[in-house]
């Protein structure tokens, strides 16, 4: 794919009500076939944002993360494309993905952790989480008090990559 074939857009996300919000609106223009892919450490907040994306598209949840079953599947309320939520943190490559036997075409998938496994696929959105590191954190990290951890901001890079994507705005 050439850099005309690229789209990016960055945002900064304050809350994880936003990062929500975020996944509403990108759950409104996903389709099936579209592909997702969620990079960002833990707790950034990659299943906020695909419970999100599970309510633009209006299935079924709760949306929860999926790392001890790999993938879970939403089916639709309204007619549309299934959700597909899959945790990749635990797959070696994209071979290993198309043994889950994903229904690629027919749903929208998003994965967690899936980045380097999209080289299949013509067209996709990458979208990476990262969350700012006070110059404190080490000392935070050794004795946190997770009741009174301050609600960081995100910076969000959305890379749509595709001629599908060359129209759609975000």
């Amino acid at each position: 794919m050439s850099a005309s074939d690229q789209r990016v857009s960055v945002r900064e996300v304050a809350d994880p009500e936003g990062m929500h919000e975020l996944g509403i609106e990108l759950g409104n223009v996903l389709r099936a076939g579209d592909l997702v892919i969620l990079t960002g450490p833990l707790g950034a907040g990659k299943t906020t944002l695909t419970r999100g994306i599970g309510e633009g598209m209006q299935v079924r949840g709760p949306v929860q993360s999926p790392t001890f079953v790999l993938a879970r599947t939403h089916p639709s309320l309204v007619s549309g494309p299934s959700l597909v939520h899959v945790d990749a943190y635990r797959l070696a490559d994209a071979a290993e993905l198309d043994d889950l036997d994903l229904d690629f075409d027919g749903a929208v998938v998003v994965a967690e952790w899936g980045a380097g496994l999209v080289e299949t696929r013509d067209a996709w959105i990458e979208i990476v989480i990262e969350r700012r590191r006070g110059a404190d954190e080490a000392e935070e990290a050794a004795e946190p008090d997770w009741s009174e951890a301050p609600v960081e901001s995100r910076t969000v890079t959305i890379t749509m990559t595709g001629s599908r994507w060359a129209e759609e705005t975000l």
